[in-house]
């Protein structure tokens, strides 16, 4: 069955409950050469030809950037735009497929929404993404809402880091996350709902932490903030060539 994904604010409650897959179109084949300039990464194709893609990750992608390593491309076929490619996902290790494109994760949370996958946030009304929003000049990802006052503020993190079926955020220093929980936190105490949900791209992952070896403030900053009442959730995604799908939750241990 092929999904037609449409981001506009729907009603929630309209939607057919099943657990379905996001299709990707058609990727690329190739093999890294070289991540540089954060954005950029340098791939060969299995046509002989190199070229640079448009790297959507801010993140260190601690593991998934060694060189050799088979990668998965999207064509815009947009000979206009400078990076025609972007990078999609990459191999890290034989079997397990990861997804790198942060933008992926929103919508893979949106639809697991939509089709009920994500039981802890059922029962809204609407869904809006990129609202603005708080006192530190954010937008939330995803804006839940049933009836005047009652909100439920999603933010979304793209999570690629695991070890030893750990899957870890953040895998780099971040002061804008540790303020997305600082909004989020406000939020709750205003009378609202926060949540703070780690999508992990990839299939080998048991349970989610904050990587306190890495950026032991935002650690600190997160178990503050579930104190309060922020909520933490973590699902899974299976991640394939031809489609990505959220298909289990994960505990998130502080």
């Amino acid at each position: 069955m092929t999904i037609f994904l449409i981001w506009e604010p729907v009603r929630l409650n309209a939607i057919c409950l099943q657990i379905l897959p996001m299709h990707l179109p058609p990727l690329i084949e190739g093999r890294l050469i070289r991540r540089y300039k954060r954005f950029l990464a340098e791939i060969a194709l299995q046509d002989g030809r190199v070229i640079a893609a448009h790297t959507p990750n801010t993140g260190r992608m601690e593991g998934l950037t060694r060189p050799g390593s088979r990668v998965w491309l999207r064509d815009s076929h947009n000979p206009k735009r400078k990076y025609r490619y972007s990078w999609v996902m990459v191999e890290a290790k034989p079997g397990v497929l990861v997804g790198i494109d942060t933008a992926l994760s929103n919508k893979l949370v949106r639809e697991g929404i939509e089709n009920g996958v994500i039981n802890a946030l059922q029962g809204y009304e609407t869904i809006r993404e990129e609202v603005a929003y708080g006192a530190e000049r954010s937008r939330i990802d995803l804006l839940l809402e049933q009836g005047p006052g009652n909100r439920c503020y999603v933010e979304v993190k793209n999570v690629t880091l695991v070890e030893n079926h750990v899957a870890f955020f953040p895998d780099a220093v971040t002061d804008r996350g540790r303020k997305h929980l600082r909004e989020l936190a406000k939020r709750v105490a205003a009378g609202e709902r926060g949540v703070i949900f780690y999508c992990v791209q990839r299939q080998d992952a048991h349970s989610v932490r904050p990587a306190d070896h890495i950026d032991p403030r935002y650690g600190d900053t997160l178990r503050e903030v579930i104190s309060k009442g922020v909520e933490a959730i973590a699902y899974r995604a299976d991640v394939s060539v031809g489609e990505i799908r959220l298909v289990s939750e994960l505990q998130v241990l502080v």
